[in-house]
């Protein structure tokens, strides 16, 4: 049974990790996927073509999440050619580490004008092509929830502010049946964050389950918020980050 049959979804960073999973499994689930990219167009081609070549709809839009105005054509485009957007989808994200001494402002505006304000810019750009009972989910981190290590203050500040926007944003739109909610991803086995070597026996020691989690893992808990059994979820977190922020 495809529980999004019918529906359109538009997931931002959709070219590869986390994001390229969620596209293929919205896909799977009976969505029309549109998918973001900023650099990577052969990785954004090669998840529209396995979606296609599953049976599913898929379309892949050049943005970057720095520029608004590239946001809001990305959705626009999106819904002239699928007719409408139910699911909206904020994964696109960057990460800038490093000891606060050491961190410059171009580095804070950056991962705020990416990781804040382009989701931001993407609600407010989506709600007019959003019907009622639509859904938004957003990829926050495992940070979020607990930072026990050094050089990741302006990442864990970017991604905290999307709880509050979460929380309140229920709230605006919950008159509409519009559910906001927000996952929060551990160390997961990605070309970013490989689950092999020093680094992450170091994070493997920190979790409840020794084990990385899979992007998988992640797509399956925003294919659950996205459909009809999540429809009174609203205002939540969630981890999927093998007990890390336990």
């Amino acid at each position: 049974m495809q529980n999004l049959a019918g529906k359109v979804a538009f997931v931002t960073g959709g070219s590869r990790g986390i994001g390229a999973a969620i596209a293929k499994r919205l896909a799977r689930e009976g969505a029309k996927v549109a998918i973001t990219y900023v650099s990577a167009p052969d990785r954004a081609r090669d998840v529209v073509g396995e979606i296609e070549a599953a049976g599913g709809v898929a379309l892949a839009l050049k943005a970057d999440n720095r520029k608004p105005d590239e946001i809001e054509t990305a959705i626009n485009e999106a819904a002239a050619k699928f007719g409408k957007i139910d699911i909206l989808v904020n994964n696109a994200g960057i990460a800038e580490f490093g000891p606060i001494s050491e961190l410059t402002l171009d580095q804070f505006d950056r991962t705020i004008s990416v990781n804040v304000r382009s989701v931001f810019v993407a609600v407010k750009a989506v709600l007019a092509h959003m019907p009622d009972g639509g859904r938004i989910i957003t990829t926050g981190t495992a940070f979020a929830l607990r930072a026990p290590m050094q050089g990741i203050s302006i990442y864990t500040l970017s991604k905290t502010a999307l709880v509050g926007f979460t929380r309140s944003l229920a709230h605006d739109l919950g008159g509409r049946g519009i559910t906001v909610n927000m996952l929060h991803p551990g160390s997961t086995d990605t070309d970013m964050n490989p689950a092999d070597g020093e680094m992450a026996d170091g994070q493997r020691g920190m979790m409840a389950i020794p084990q990385y989690s899979k992007a998988e893992d992640t797509a399956g808990l925003v294919a659950w918020l996205a459909g009809p059994e999540a429809r009174v979820t609203t205002g939540a977190e969630f981890t999927v980050d093998s007990g890390f922020s336990a």
